[in-house]
């Protein structure tokens, strides 16, 4: 069994990852199937409340079952945090996309998706001054590389409305996945909970007083189905990759969930598959390939810290106890000055500067 101490710098955030990127990247072809029936406001708050209900379901069984959670509360000075990701990712970022899906098709919104990763990675790198190597940007143009073939009519890239509007999810959500990166110590699932919950309920709140009406229950059903694993799943799986990889390579490895859903696209909705699909596959797997090559250490120093978040106790974790503990746990705890060189990302214990 490895030891936590020397576990690889890819486990377990790189498979958290690209989890999520699976199930989001499922959710736009299928969301396109049901914006036929529902409104695109009205969608956009079926998937989150279904996500932030469905997670509270999830909670409530856990505690009847006696089930504990290791996790981390929010505290106080969280809930600013909090509301900017609610506005951001739960209420402007999903309207955006199911306006701008209802304009195109499902394979090509679904490849806009990869504008999410590169807003992530951009306001990472040049905001919160996560460090970005070479491999990593080239990663990042591959695959950016690909999804401009893919939308290429083979005159010019044309960026009709919905395209538009679906960057300007992408942006919201890029904002949103680096300001989620101040909550990843703490419980994910109570965040997603709710961010669901609450997001989904201003939309609907919304929708409604614009005039949408409520569709059939069997496809609100389906659009809460939707939401629990595409949103809500993928949102918890999304803040642990944050928590091991920082935003930059989260946002990073979640550049593969628009290339899933153009494949889905292509079988779900029936959309001719073209030659431009396996160059841009060929570009996309290099861009994955150097994101997951990619390695970074180097001699650093961890400062005085307190915090509290899940935990085993490994190379950043050398504290005492009162009783017995069980193994992983949350509680207050302090970080002594350290400095050493290892593999690693800018995580919860690596959030320092280079030049």
């Amino acid at each position: 069994m490895i030891s936590p101490s020397h576990r690889s710098p890819l486990f377990p955030g790189v498979p958290l990852a690209l989890a999520s990127a699976v199930l989001f990247g499922a959710t736009a072809p299928l969301s396109k199937l049901l914006l036929g029936a529902v409104n695109p406001w009205l969608l956009a708050a079926i998937l989150y409340l279904g996500a932030g209900l469905g997670l509270a379901a999830l909670q409530t069984v856990r505690g009847l079952i006696g089930l504990p959670n290791a996790e981390a509360p929010l505290t106080r000075k969280d809930w600013p945090w909090l509301a900017a990701v609610v506005a951001f990712g739960g209420v402007l970022g999903p309207v955006l996309l199911m306006f701008g899906l209802s304009r195109t098709t499902g394979s090509t919104g679904a490849l806009l998706l990869n504008l999410e990763g590169l807003a992530t990675m951009a306001i990472a790198w040049l905001v919160f001054r996560e460090n970005v190597d070479r491999k990593l940007l080239l990663g990042a143009g591959a695959i950016l590389a690909g999804a401009v073939l893919l939308s290429w009519n083979g005159g010019t890239v044309a960026l009709d409305p919905g395209a538009l509007l679906i960057a300007g999810a992408c942006l919201a959500w890029g904002i949103d996945n680096n300001l989620t990166r101040k909550l990843s110590a703490a419980d994910p699932v109570q965040i997603a909970t709710i961010k669901g919950v609450v997001a989904g309920t201003v939309n609907l709140g919304l929708a409604l007083a614009t005039g949408a009406t409520l569709p059939a229950p069997g496809l609100i059903a389906a659009g809460a189905v939707l939401g629990v694993f595409g949103i809500g799943v993928s949102l918890v799986l999304f803040m642990l990759g944050l928590r091991h990889l920082g935003a930059a390579r989260t946002g990073a490895y979640f550049s593969l969930a628009p290339f899933i859903g153009a494949v889905l696209a292509l079988i779900v909705l029936g959309e001719p598959p073209t030659a431009m699909l396996a160059i841009a596959a060929a570009l996309m797997g290099l861009g994955l390939w150097l994101h997951l090559s990619e390695r970074h250490a180097h001699q650093h120093r961890h400062e005085a810290l307190e915090h509290e978040h899940r935990h085993v106790h490994d190379a950043h974790h050398r504290h005492t106890h009162e009783g017995p503990v069980t193994e992983p746990h949350s509680h207050l705890h302090r970080h002594e000055p350290m400095a050493h060189s290892h593999p690693h990302y800018p995580d919860l214990h690596h959030r320092h500067g280079h030049g």
